[in-house]
């Protein structure tokens, strides 16, 4: 049976920590996990090939005698015996020159273990060996989306979703925007043999609004101003997302001038009683429509 390079499975150098080890082997085990590649056999045996990597390099004992003996593997459980008679006979006054580990390569290690480990497992480690542990596995991540509109976010609110037949209630924190993801930790899948469940994933989609424009906190919005106001000056009133207000217009405003209604944008994301702002911009609307009157003064101005 081949020596199997347990590092080279789980994508480390032997140099990896605990934490490299756990987290390369997460990310892996979610790729080939039987819920997500359903009836596939390949995926399968990556799946398990990750697993017993894993119980051997998660495992310090295991990891130690797998890094001692590496390619030597065949050797490794003789030499261990050999040791162990060495110091027995040592404890009784005894010394003992036995030959190296490569004198041991006719040693029966017996059949291969079950439980889904491969027989270079069950030689090295005996048996079935840990195979309980390594059945165990974190559940399933899950992911959903959410569509709001830009009014739906305006304030934190509580709602209820419905994930796999089961209600997940939620708050749902002002400000947050469009392509956003928050994670619901231990609602995603139910992991095995006690192992915790997985975490559930929200995307929130919220369309562009037709009236208002987001950029980060802050709302931009065009709004007509008709000429005599814009000549002569005056007040209009303005709709936001929070209400209506009034806004003084000064004389002689150019198309395109934009002023700034600060703290009228959207609120911060988890960051309270803190909002952007909101921009205006005027757009000068010349009349179509002129009475004969009308006409007559503006030529007049334009003789001026």
């Amino acid at each position: 049976m081949a020596f199997i390079d347990y590092y080279k499975v789980l994508g480390v150098a032997k140099t990896a920590t605990d934490k490299d080890i756990k987290s390369a082997y997460r990310k892996l085990a979610r790729k080939y996990h039987p819920d997500v590649n359903p009836n596939d056999s390949a995926a399968e045996q990556k799946f398990k090939e990750v697993n017993e990597a894993n119980e051997v390099l998660s495992d310090p004992e295991k990891r130690k005698k797998y890094d001692q003996y590496g390619e030597n593997w065949q050797h490794g459980e003789a030499y261990e015996q050999q040791r162990r008679q060495q110091q027995q006979q040592q404890n009784r006054g005894y010394t003992y020159e036995g030959g190296s580990a490569q004198d041991f390569g006719d040693f029966d290690f017996g059949g291969a273990g079950g439980g889904g480990f491969s027989d270079f497992f069950s030689s090295m480690f005996g048996g079935g060996g840990g195979s309980k542990r390594s059945a165990r596995y974190r559940g399933q991540d899950l992911n959903a989306e959410l569509q709001l509109n830009l009014r739906d976010v305006l304030e934190s609110k509580k709602q209820t979703l419905t994930v796999n037949g089961k209600n997940i209630r939620l708050t749902i924190p002002a400000g947050i925007e469009n392509g956003q993801t928050i994670k619901i930790a231990g609602h995603g899948g139910p992991g095995s043999n006690g192992s915790p469940a997985g975490d559930l994933y929200i995307k929130f989609f919220i369309p562009e609004d037709a009236e208002f424009k987001r950029t980060g906190n802050d709302l931009h919005k065009n709004i007509t101003l008709d000429l005599y106001t814009a000549v002569l000056g005056g007040e209009l009133t303005a709709d936001t997302l929070s209400g209506k207000v009034k806004l003084k217009v000064a004389a002689g405003t150019q198309n395109g001038t934009k002023v700034k209604l600060k703290g009228k944008g959207m609120p911060v994301y988890k960051k309270d009683g803190q909002f952007g702002d909101l921009y205006l911009t005027y757009n000068v609307q010349l009349p179509t429509s002129l009475t004969t009157e009308q006409r007559e003064l503006f030529e007049k101005l334009a003789k001026l």
